[in-house]
């Protein structure tokens, strides 16, 4: 998510203008048992669009935080949860 900022930016700087929306989880609020590792990378991203907001909404550039719960349908994901997990308990990217 850093290194994809660093990139836009600037151009949304120039134009005045821009939208930037990050997807997060519950976990950027709160932490769960076993999910330490999960739960600091999803409240950094929260953090890290908190401050994007902050600094850049006075140059017309809207950044957003968007807390969406649920495993998406992807192989990493199906490949090792697939046997617990069924299509309708999953989210479709695609839908």
């Amino acid at each position: 998510a850093f290194l994809t900022v660093k990139e836009v930016l600037p151009e949304m700087r120039k134009r005045s203008s821009g939208t930037i929306l990050f997807t997060g989880a519950t976990a950027s609020l709160r932490g769960g048992a076993g999910f330490a590792a999960f739960a600091c990378g999803k409240a950094a991203l929260r953090s890290l669009a908190q401050s994007l907001a902050r600094e850049n909404g006075r140059h017309g550039i809207h950044v957003g935080h968007i807390i969406i719960d649920g495993q998406v349908d992807a192989q990493q994901i199906t490949s090792g949860l697939g046997r617990f997990l069924g299509s309708e308990t999953t989210l479709n990217p695609n839908a």
